[in-house]
């Protein structure tokens, strides 16, 4: 009976870390760059850098000028979510 129990409660979790409801344990995500695109939705440094300026933008602490300047260098169309769905293949 404990087994059962066992096996219910890994199945729940397996179910939801499939379902995306769930991500790793920190050590998983960390072993795996930390911050690279992948299977647990972990963001990629170059959508960190997207992200902090855009931010930084919309705060008004840059003009659109050099926005659109700063995002040409990495290149990015803002805009445009150039990462892939989750569950699809690249």
């Amino acid at each position: 009976m404990p087994f059962l129990v066992l096996l219910l409660i890994a199945a729940v979790v397996v179910f939801l870390v499939r379902r995306g409801r769930i991500g790793p344990p920190p050590w998983i995500a960390a072993s795996h760059g930390g911050f690279g695109p992948g299977r647990f939705g972990a963001m990629s440094p170059e959508f960190e850098a997207r992200k902090v300026l855009a931010t930084r933008f919309a705060n008004g602490e840059i003009s659109p000028e050099e926005f659109l300047e700063r995002a040409a260098a990495l290149n990015w169309t803002p805009g445009v979510d150039h990462r892939p769905e989750p569950g699809k293949k690249a």
